[in-house]
């Protein structure tokens, strides 16, 4: 198969698409085989604390929490990624160990990369280290975003900015999620998560049953929200734009030598 063709075959995910647009054509057929299209369960662990990277993902239409633990057990998310972002930063900027767990919060698909052919590119520099630098810094801002809402934001506001988030990645009303494990994302207890999504519930913003959560009203949960869902969004929506102006210059590039 022509490296034209399988190009398209990653597209939704949009940092590799990106990246693998950053990627010479002629150079191409040596990456493919180290890209597999897995399928990744919720609760399933990618990453524990000061694991090996060994292989690095791109989520497709599944949803990845970055997890943090303290002493006691008890977790809280300081970011999370989906189809615009990948999981296993850490591999380029640190070498080689996580300095947290990556746990599935939504199942589905994903694109698995073997961590060296990730990094020797990187190394290489140019316009695929810059896309990955990029995604680094959008990370960073959520995370830091996220310990500010963290600290001085309730529940119900994290709640709701979860939910936002997770459905920005999924483009769908319906969430496959347990209380549970959105307890453990925002760091609360179970009781506290159900209190929430019933005051949510009430004013008819979501509804939800055993596993799943439906959006109901997305305007009236966006209001219901604090200023960091705007804070994070606003900067992927830059990473979001960066990708299609660089995809769309890399094809004006390639045809303008084409011809």
């Amino acid at each position: 198969m022509s490296p034209s063709i399988k190009l398209r075959v990653p597209a939704a995910n949009g940092l590799l698409s990106a990246i693998l647009s950053a990627i010479p054509p002629s150079e191409l057929p040596g990456v493919w085989p180290s890209l597999e299209r897995v399928s990744l369960s919720a609760g399933e662990e990618l990453f524990v604390r000061e694991s090996r990277i060994d292989d690095v993902y791109f989520p497709i239409d599944c949803v990845v929490s970055f997890l943090y633990a303290t002493a006691d057990g008890s977790t809280v998310a300081m970011g999370m990624t989906g189809n615009e972002g990948m999981v296993g930063l850490a591999a380029l900027l640190s070498g080689s160990r996580t300095p947290g767990r990556a746990v599935v919060q939504i199942s589905g698909d994903a694109w698995k990369m073997n961590a060296h052919t990730l990094r020797d590119r990187f190394a290489r520099g140019g316009l695929f280290q810059q896309l990955l630098l990029t995604y680094a810094q959008v990370l960073l801002t959520q995370i830091s975003q996220t310990a500010v809402c963290n600290r001085f934001h309730s529940l119900e506001m994290r709640f709701s900015l979860w939910l936002l988030l997770c459905q920005d990645r999924l483009d769908s009303d319906v969430l496959r999620m347990t209380q549970d494990s959105i307890a453990g994302s925002l760091g609360g207890r179970r009781e506290s998560v159900t209190f929430a999504a019933r005051r949510l519930k009430a004013a008819g913003l979501i509804c939800y049953s055993r596993g799943h959560i439906k959006i109901l009203d997305r305007l009236g949960l966006e209001s219901a929200v604090c200023e960091c869902y705007r804070a994070v969004t606003e900067e992927e929506g830059r990473l979001r734009g960066f990708y299609t102006t660089f995809k769309a210059a890399r094809a004006e590039t390639q045809f303008a030598a084409a011809c």
